[in-house]
């Protein structure tokens, strides 16, 4: 059993969050580091790995694809990989037609089979969608249809909801839906922001490189709550596991999405000519098809073989992967009594709670990133460097 003492800073989990704050306190600080990780690897849901079969990476927990607007996040991430040029585009199959996604002037002029200039596309959608006024909307269906009329609403987003929260978009609170953009161009880059890319090397190696440093211990396949008896008093501790599971669920089970992946390796060079495919019909189980071969085209893989994964979502039950927090009245009810208790562990054990598990937030791994350097600044340097107190939590940041 590695022995808990000794260490400047203890980190739970090992995925974004917890790396980039490790990494930031050894390397910046230069203090000793311990990081605690139940599974037997690190990198979180952002781990992939080469399928055996055909050596074609995968991101063995859903498709991760890297995108920032943040000049500071971009700096950093880029100390220890560089990007490729790939931007991810994603398809949408409604019927027996495939769409570009997100909605667009090319989806527009497909789906009504006429060319539409920006002009006229702007006005078919505000006349379909004044079936519905948006600010009398009272779920999702109908906020969506006030948003993007009825048409477009029940080829895209009626049977790709119902299977995503596994309710009716009646039954489901308008408010899932802020908006539903569609862009009056051709334009099918599915995100705006200033840089976009995926690891040259892989995830993995990246994760790796963030974790490779003499100030910091890794430590694999061990449960922190099997083990937190042993750390010393005092140590402080940067926890991202499930928030209610540290506090033993007192306030209740804060409710999460999971996802279900089913991989195959197919016997062709191309299941279907791109990385995503959203399916959009209620009677199709699974909610898209992914193929990592084109996440990088750059890469010699095999032509006669292809590695798809079919992903299904579902509400967590006990012992399921958290993957999307889930916003109801409920859940939020109980984040705040949660986060009630977080601010006092802070102030009396020392205990800092971030990241996705443990602020009950859905961050992209940019967003991740950029939260954890923020600690860093704002919480980690300030104790080490001057002697203040720990305070406050992540999630209030």
């Amino acid at each position: 059993m590695h022995d808990l003492a000794g260490y400047d800073l203890i980190v739970v989990g090992s995925g974004f969050f917890g790396l980039t704050v490790a990494e930031r306190v050894a390397e910046g600080l230069g203090k000793r580091v311990l990081v605690l990780e139940r599974r037997d690897h690190i990198g979180g849901n952002a781990y992939s790995e080469a399928e055996p079969e055909t050596g074609i990476e995968i991101h063995r927990y859903g498709a991760h694809l890297f995108h920032t607007s943040n000049e500071r996040v971009w700096e950093y991430v880029n100390r220890f990989t560089d990007f490729t040029g790939y931007q991810h585009r994603v398809f949408a199959r409604a019927g027996d037609q495939v769409y570009a996604f997100p909605m667009n002037l090319a989806l527009i002029n497909q789906f009504f089979g006429k060319a539409h200039s920006p002009d006229e596309a702007r006005a078919l959608i505000a006349e379909q969608a004044a079936e519905v006024e948006t600010s009398e909307a009272t779920n999702l269906e109908e906020k969506a249809i006030s948003l993007i009329g009825r048409p477009l609403y029940e080829a895209f987003v009626k049977g790709y909801n119902e299977k995503q929260w596994q309710t009716d978009p009646k039954n489901l609170d308008a408010s899932i839906i802020t908006r539903l953009p569609v862009r009056y161009t051709y334009d099918n880059r599915y995100f705006n922001d200033t840089h976009e890319g995926l690891p040259v090397d892989g995830y993995a190696a990246w994760l790796e490189r963030m974790a490779d440093h003499e100030n910091i211990d890794v430590v694999l396949e061990t449960d922190f709550f099997e083990v937190r008896d042993r750390i010393p008093a005092g140590t402080p501790v940067v926890y991202t596991g499930p928030l209610d599971r540290y506090f033993d669920h007192s306030e209740g089970e804060l409710g999460w999405r999971t996802l279900d992946f089913e991989m195959s390796v197919e016997p062709t060079g191309d299941f279907q000519g791109t990385s995503v495919i959203n399916y959009n019909d209620a009677d199709v189980p699974f909610t898209r098809i992914l193929e990592f071969r084109h996440m990088h085209p750059e890469r010699e893989y095999p032509k006669d073989k292809t590695v798809i994964v079919r992903e299904y979502s579902r509400f967590a039950e006990s012992g399921d992967e958290p993957y999307y927090p889930i916003n109801t009245p409920d859940n939020r009810a109980k984040l705040e009594r949660y986060r009630e208790l977080a601010r006092k562990e802070t102030a009396n054990r020392n205990v800092l709670f971030g990241g996705r598990l443990g602020t009950y937030k859905y961050l992209d791994m940019h967003m991740a990133i950029g939260s954890a350097l923020t600690m860093y600044s704002n919480r980690l340097v300030p104790y080490f460097a001057e002697g203040r107190a720990l305070s406050g939590t992540e999630a209030e940041e």
